[in-house]
């Protein structure tokens, strides 16, 4: 687990029956046993999009298409509406997608809500084919001289360890 604890869907609807009875969510917190941030959370889902998205909370993530991330973060930004009215508008149900989406959106513009492409990008790995014959001689004399000067650097230090050996006095 990633620090987060999960809740059950009767956990949320029961959170959901309290706010209709008029609690806030302090007191559905106390009464059960659940951090206030996260029953706050709740309550704000709760008010903007309905019991039927609270309920589903956990289960799959929606993706939702560029123009209605565009139509929310704008309403916002531009349009002075605030974040529970935009989501409820637009269906959104996720508070932190929402708020991540405004931040890209006034860091750097409307084309930071368009969907990236999944995976690496082509031409990343290794090149595909056989290398040349220059390609592959090149190649080889790379690790010969590499290798050299492996063998001169060794050399080197064993004969700097004998000429250390040599210059102690001996007891």
């Amino acid at each position: 687990m990633d620090g987060y604890a999960t809740y059950d869907e009767a956990t949320r609807r029961r959170a959901a029956a309290l706010f209709d009875e008029g609690l806030g969510y302090k007191a559905a917190a106390s009464l059960l046993g659940i951090p206030r941030e996260t029953v706050r959370k709740w309550l704000d889902i709760y008010r903007s999009v309905g019991i039927e998205v609270l309920a589903m909370m956990g289960k799959k993530h929606t993706a939702y298409p560029f123009e209605t991330k565009l139509g929310a973060v704008r309403a916002v930004a531009d349009g002075g509406m605030t974040k529970p009215e935009a989501m409820a508008r637009f269906g959104i149900a996720s508070p932190s997608s929402f708020k991540r989406w405004l931040r890209a959106y006034r860091e750097e513009g409307p084309e930071a809500l368009r969907p990236k492409p999944k995976g690496r990008p082509r031409g990343s790995g290794s090149p595909a084919g056989e290398a040349t014959r220059e390609q592959e001689l090149e190649r080889r004399i790379r690790k010969l001289e590499a290798e050299n000067a492996y063998l001169k650097k060794s050399i080197a230090l064993k004969a700097e360890k004998r000429s250390r050996t040599a210059r102690k006095p001996r007891p």
